[in-house]
Parts: structure tokens; C-alpha cells; sequence
């Protein structure tokens, strides 16, 4: 992990749940992989994940009880992790593109084999998912206006919501033949450029975030209805690609 921008004490803990994973599973270890912001180079202290893909021989339930324990720990709090089979992800590159896709673009192999590197990932099966996952997250939004009137609640709502909306918009770059950036200054920029919608209120809500801004009711209430608005659009738009 030399070449990765990480802090030593990241890569500490990294290392640290590596060898405890190793231990746990012996051979049954089939590969470790990071992928994300930690293996992008955009990863932000006190604010990203670290991301990792651990492939095991058998992932059931019973055999992952053997870390339970492990993922409880402070020190690990911050790892968010995938547990799967080489079966269970060939067998779910069609079901799970926008992932696999987005792991693919930004991974290093920790330990073990590199089972990404010959697969195939057919990107017709993305508009669906793309679709599909944006008009959730529109009819999440709108439920959880509605339901909540708590301005601290709504305010981490809305963050977070453009940025896993964002996440989603890298692969609407894809579906129109471009390659997307990993930067979410520069998707916006491609989706404005590829869907020729305003994408300012986006940018708006990105910045307040990343300033971490305290916002009034009024100020809630009027980037909700823009995103909603911007999401309806943009479904739109998808939906006749």
C-alpha cells in the first residue's frame, strides 16, 4: 500500500484487519481486495470508509460468524465491508452492474488472487438499475420529508442523499458511451454535458456538505424541492436512453 495517499494510521488499520482476516480463515481466504476512495486517492480523513471486497471460499452465514466479534471493534468501525463467493459475483454481474462496475475502476489486490480482472460486466443490464435505484431514492426522499419535520435529520438526508445520487450518476455517464471521472465536481460537469440538464443545485448541496453548513428550514425545504425536481428529470431522461 505504499503508493496509496493514505495516513499510517489508516493503513494500519488495514493491515491490522488483514492479518486478523488471515487468521480467521486460513485458506479459506480467497482474496482481499480495496477498492473506493482509498484506492482512488480521494479518500478524506474523519469523513470516507474504507471499502473492501473479501472473497471467500464459503461466505454462509455460519462461516462468517467467525468475525462477528471483529466487526464490533472501535478501531474497525470505519471498514464497511462485501462478503462473497467467486460464484456468488459471477453470478451476479448482471443483477449488480453500477457496483461492480464502479469496484472495478478503482481496486488494489490486498491479498490473494485478482478475481475481478477477466470479468465481464455487460452494461445493458445498467440502465435498469440506474433507473430503478433513482426513482427509490426520489420516493425515499419525498417519504422522508414528509414524515420528518427534524431539520438535523433532514440536513444529513440531503447530504447524504446527493452523494449516493451522484453515485449512481457516474453510471449514467456510462450509459451515454462516456468514460465517467471519479471526482464529484467533474460528474456533475459530464452530466450536465451528457444529459444537458442544470445540475447547480447539486453543486449547491455539494458544497454545503463538504463546508459542513449549518442550514435554516426555509433553506431545507427549497434544495428538497429542487433535488426532487432535478431526480424527476433526470428519470426522464433515462428512461428514453
Amino acid at each position: 500500500m505504499g503508493g496509496l495517499n493514505l495516513t499510517g494510521s489508516t493503513k494500519g488499520i488495514i493491515d491490522d484487519f488483514l492479518m486478523r482476516l488471515k487468521k480467521a480463515y486460513q485458506g479459506g481466504l480467497v482474496s482481499v481486495i480495496l477498492y473506493g476512495s482509498a484506492a482512488s486517492g480521494e479518500f478524506a480523513e474523519k469523513q470516507s470508509n474504507i471499502n473492501l471486497l473479501v472473497v471467500l471460499e464459503d461466505a454462509g452465514l455460519k462461516n462468517l460468524n467467525k468475525i462477528s466479534g471483529l466487526l464490533n471493534k472501535n478501531r474497525f468501525q470505519i471498514i464497511r465491508l462485501l462478503f462473497f463467493s467467486e460464484d456468488y459475483i459471477k453470478n451476479s454481474l448482471d443483477v449488480f452492474p453500477v457496483e461492480f462496475l464502479d469496484i472495478k475502476e478503482n481496486y488494489l489486490v490486498l491479498y490473494g488472487r485478482d478475481v475481478l480482472s477477466g470479468l465481464e460486466i455487460d452494461i445493458r443490464n445498467l440502465r435498469f438499475q440506474c433507473e430503478q435505484e433513482l426513482k427509490a431514492k426520489l420516493i425515499n426522499l419525498k417519504s422522508a420529508y414528509l414524515r420528518s419535520r427534524d431539520k438535523s435529520f433532514l440536513r444529513g438526508l440531503l447530504f447524504k442523499s446527493c452523494t449516493s445520487i451522484l453515485h449512481i450518476l457516474r453510471n449514467v455517464v456510462r450509459l451515454k458511451g462516456a468514460t465517467p471521472s471519479y471526482l464529484k465536481k467533474d460528474i456533475l460537469e459530464e452530466i450536465q454535458r451528457e444529459l444537458l440538464i442544470d445540475t447547480g443545485n447539486f453543486k449547491r448541496i455539494l458544497d454545503l456538505k463538504n463546508t459542513n453548513s449549518r442550514l435554516s428550514s426555509k433553506e431545507i425545504e427549497v434544495l428538497f424541492s429542487a433535488l426532487g425536481e432535478d431526480l424527476e428529470k433526470i428519470v426522464g431522461l433515462i428512461d428514453k436512453l
